[in-house]
């Protein structure tokens, strides 16, 4: 299993709401029926601004490959970029592997160790 971490910095004159309206109802749906394997989107309060991360997994390479040659050819995904890629400025993509003593180490996903996020302690 891979996680890839595809992190984005907006131009700074575009507004934050603009492009999540665009992504959530029009790009996600197309890249959860083609890739699968959502696990997360995230938007900075700290640090860099207007920067974005979103993260997905992949069994290997191959699938990745596989899923994003489809999405490349998606109608709906490309109205999406149409819309999306003139508002991003940095665009940065890492390929991570999970370590033997992560919760997330293979698909599906889900765990039961203790600590994570995935069994949060009841109070």
């Amino acid at each position: 299993m891979l996680v890839e971490e595809r992190i984005y910095v907006l131009h700074t004159e575009v507004r934050l709401a603009d492009y999540l309206e665009t992504y959530e109802n029009v790009g996600l749906p197309a890249q959860r029926r083609l890739l699968g394997g959502f696990l997360g989107y995230f938007v900075t309060e700290f640090g860099v601004q207007n920067q974005l991360t979103h993260l997905w997994a992949y069994e290997d390479l191959e699938q990745r490959r596989e899923r994003r040659a489809l999405l490349a050819q998606d109608a709906d995904w490309q109205a999406c970029l149409a819309v999306i890629r003139p508002m991003i400025r940095t665009m940065e993509n890492k390929i991570m592997y999970p370590t033997s003593f992560s919760p997330i180490r293979s698909l599906p996903v889900s765990s039961t160790d203790e600590g994570t996020a995935f069994a949060w302690p009841q109070a």
